[in-house]
């Protein structure tokens, strides 16, 4: 097994001295002796056979090699800062890692904004977001595959915490035929390609959404769909805010003309082990709650 001669005590001492522009800076930074820390570096540099730093007057100059070392070291010693912080949370019960299960129908820019909040907070907690559809959110939280889940549904047993809501419209391209059209009633989509989003769950209803269309094409999630759409191909139940641009634009068109145009979904935060949920979740749960889209529209 491979026994390093140096220590990290040793690199720390280099990265003062550079940090601070010298022996007697990084003396008095790190309360410590200066002859200590030349000991220190010389013998870093010994122990090596590279040389790292070049006196220069007053000032301590890394040279080429040690601009690379250096470099990697503070690599090194960022590690083991994280190695040591991490044992100390689990001691005090803060979690390594959380899950979320998030329906993709909830707005990124709310979930982006509590997670850019709770990273500075998150003492190296690793957090690992998992896009669900429909019936594979309640997967998640029945099988306890998440520690958190946003849902568009409820599931029996679990009372969520609300979260907002978000409106469907039924789109399609400006140029498709539905466009044209003074009034378009159920019949009348049936003869036309409806996209459809793949329901993840294990029990998944295929016909959740689909509004009797006699094709359908079914994709991974909405950014596909909204890709096809643009081509002229289909009609589909957009999320409002990823819609909203393309609408703008006037590339894609909220068909109001259908007897059933758009539809209002309750978003909702479900703990699928609230007894046993730690201080890390909670804490992020708070955020997504700071952040969600009620709290924006309020």
């Amino acid at each position: 097994m491979y026994r390093p001669h140096t220590t990290l005590e040793q690199w720390r001492i280099l990265q003062a001295v550079v940090d601070h522009g010298g022996y007697a800076r990084a003396a008095v930074a790190l309360n410590k002796s200066q002859s200590s820390l030349n000991h220190a570096v010389a013998k870093l540099q010994q122990l090596l056979g590279v040389t790292l730093l070049e006196v220069k007057g007053r000032k301590a100059e890394l040279t080429p090699q040690g601009r690379v070392m250096l470099r990697r070291s503070r690599s090194l010693t960022a590690e083991i800062e994280q190695l040591e912080l991490l044992a100390n949370n689990l001691e005090q019960g803060w979690e390594p890692e959380i899950t979320l299960s998030r329906e993709i129908l909830y707005p990124t820019d709310a979930l982006y904004r509590a997670m850019s909040h709770f990273y500075p907070e998150s003492r190296g907690t690793r957090l690992t977001v998992i896009d669900n559809v429909l019936s594979g959110t309640l997967d998640a939280i029945s099988g306890k595959r998440c520690d958190i889940a946003i849902t568009a549904q409820s599931l029996p047993g679990h009372r969520g915490r609300p979260l907002g809501t978000v409106m469907m419209l039924l789109v399609c391209h400006r140029d498709h035929p539905l466009s044209k059209e003074a009034v378009i009633d159920e019949a009348r989509l049936t003869k036309e390609l409806q996209i459809v989003i793949r329901d993840t769950g294990s029990q998944a209803d295929k016909d959740l959404g689909w509004l009797k269309a006699e094709q359908r094409w079914t994709f991974s999630n909405f950014h596909e769909a909204l890709a096809i759409l643009q081509r002229g191909v289909g009609f589909c139940w957009v999320p409002q805010h990823l819609a909203q641009p393309a609408l703008q634009e006037g590339s894609l068109v909220h068909l109001h003309q259908a007897q059933m145009h758009s539809t209002e979904l309750p978003l909702s935060m479900v703990f699928p082990s609230p007894d046993t949920l730690g201080p890390a979740a909670r804490r992020f749960a708070e955020l997504i709650e700071s952040y969600c889209p009620a709290q924006q529209r309020s």
